[in-house]
């Protein structure tokens, strides 16, 4: 036996998420050229402070911008500061906070999450007047605030529309209104509306506004929408380890992304790239579509010889099982995503 074929073979990742894609060139170049001078630590640097300006000229005048670390910190950041110790958020079942954050909300943020069964991953009004029926009973968690991802696990969007309904029945209620936007640049982009129209003029009172992505190295933020709902974010960043010395390298990434179009671009093209994946995909025979794809995130169901084929080649997961017992494969573009590396995976699943 050769040391090479000791080693374990490595798959193409190159579709097992967005979050396998490199940076953008002009994310690149803006942390080059803030790295030519000295500037104060923990955002009290120019590039933060105009980072904050374009945050206000995008989601409103009374708008704050927190850059932290990673979606996970700007979750727990964002649910504390909207939430009393003895509040819970409301989520849905299948929400990244809900099984993918390791349970940081509840280990770390020290609240409880309510999660309800959705087909769609979407809440809607008629979730908030559910659980809101524990509201004073003592020995409940009370439901105080509403969790919203954007776009969902399930790769499925909110419209304007449905935030709406959703925070007018929450606000209703005395909840507030967090939306978990890692991938928020892929919904707008795909809805062909701004930022804030389904953010502020929503009634979102608290973003996690996503970078990394869509093309930033590692940054993510919280965004204060509405600080008469949300107290406290910037003392909760410090001792949730969110606050960054250098900041203004995690700041010029999102200034780079937000005060650009560069969101959309990098967004337009994922999401252009998953609807060629799908419409690829649909003529292989044995192969059909799970549910339509409206962002960058395409669900095929796949006969069980394709799938070993493709996960032969490629990182991908199995994210569900179709009722005819073939597995539903989870298959992410990126803002990297070429038609070179669609047609490969095609052909991939064609000579299955």
């Amino acid at each position: 036996m050769t040391a090479t074929e000791t080693q374990p073979r490595l798959l193409d990742a190159s579709f097992a998420s967005d979050n396998v894609a490199g940076v953008s060139p002009e994310i690149l170049q803006a942390l080059s050229r803030v790295n030519e001078d000295a500037a104060l630590p923990y955002g009290a640097d120019p590039v933060t402070a105009q980072l904050r300006e374009v945050i206000k000229e995008t989601f409103g005048a009374r708008a704050e911008i927190l850059p932290v670390f990673n979606g996970t910190g700007a979750n727990v950041v964002a649910l504390q500061a909207l939430l009393p110790r003895w509040g819970a958020a409301i989520c849905s079942a299948q929400a990244h906070v809900n099984n993918d954050e390791g349970a940081a909300p509840e280990r770390l943020g020290a609240l409880k999450l309510l999660p309800r069964p959705t087909t769609t991953g979407k809440l809607t009004p008629a979730d908030i007047s559910a659980e809101a029926k524990a509201l004073g009973f003592v020995h409940a968690a009370q439901p105080l605030a509403v969790t919203l991802t954007q776009s969902t696990e399930l790769g499925t969007v909110y419209t304007a529309q449905e935030i709406a309904a959703v925070a007018e029945a929450a606000h209703a209620q005395g909840l507030g209104v967090h939306l978990d936007g890692a991938r928020i640049s892929n919904a707008a982009a795909a809805l062909g509306c701004s930022l804030a129209e389904i953010t502020t003029a929503a009634g979102v009172d608290v973003l996690s506004l996503g970078g990394t992505k869509n093309g930033a190295m590692a940054a993510e933020a919280v965004v204060v929408i509405d600080p008469d709902r949300v107290a406290g974010t910037d003392f909760i960043q410090k001792f949730s380890m969110q606050l960054a010395s250098k900041q203004r390298f995690v700041s010029a990434q999102l200034l780079e992304l937000f005060g650009t179009d560069l969101w959309r671009r990098n967004a337009t093209h994922a999401n252009a790239q998953a609807a060629k994946l799908d419409e690829a995909l649909a003529q292989v025979p044995g192969v059909t579509l799970s549910r339509p794809t409206e962002v960058n995130a395409t669900f095929p169901e796949v006969p069980v010889r394709v799938a070993e084929a493709l996960r032969e080649r490629y990182l991908i997961h199995v994210w569900d099982t179709a009722a005819s017992g073939d597995p539903v494969l989870r298959i992410m573009c990126s803002f990297q995503t070429t038609d070179a590396q669609i047609e490969a995976l095609v052909e991939c699943a064609r000579r299955a």
